[in-house]
């Protein structure tokens, strides 16, 4: 099916395989899509350490997107709460998110309808695994011990007795990493 306002939302702190299957499919099912980026206050808020100010995180988005989807239309918005546009803007039709924020997608609905909108579309995806099995995530990157494509760099529990680092702090996949 073919939407013509589709939503995408995370920190996107250091841009992963995982973000880049998300970011395609939503730009695969959405003639015109928004990112929502969560602001540094939201981040605070939610406990989250990220290598990546708002601003960096942002223009390192927006390089690969221009990239990877020079002819498409998107605009990258700062989300301060969980839900952003899509519990306001009743042109939002559907939200592609990872099976693992999913559940999240039930309140959102909720939301809109008691706000006399229609409910969202989910469309979900699973989660990518990096070549250890484990969840590739910019958190493992930030560590060492993945890259951005999930390969392991390496092991968990060598990663936990170094100090944490920005080891691959900048834009990730689709920006020159590799």
């Amino acid at each position: 099916m073919r939407y013509h306002k589709v939503a995408v939302g995370g920190t996107f702190d250091i841009v992963h395989k995982g973000h880049i299957a998300l970011l395609d499919r939503a730009f695969e099912v959405g003639d015109y899509v928004i990112i929502g980026i969560t602001s540094d206050a939201l981040v605070a808020r939610m406990g989250k350490r990220i290598a990546n100010d708002y601003g960096r995180r942002v223009g390192n988005l927006s390089s690969i997107l221009r990239s990877r989807y020079p002819s498409r239309r998107f605009d990258i918005i700062m989300l301060d709460d969980e839900f952003g546009p899509t519990i306001t803007d009743p042109s939002i039709e559907a939200i592609v998110v990872s099976r693992e924020t999913e559940h999240k997608c039930k309140r959102l609905n909720e939301i809109r309808e008691a706000n006399g909108m229609r409910p969202l579309h989910i469309i979900a995806i699973d989660l990518l695994l990096a070549d250890d099995g484990e969840r590739i995530s910019s958190s493992r990157i930030r560590a060492g011990e993945i890259d951005a494509y999930g390969r392991v760099l390496r092991s968990r529990a060598r990663s936990r007795t170094r100090s944490r680092t920005k080891a691959g702090a900048g834009a990730g996949v689709g920006a020159g990493a590799g």
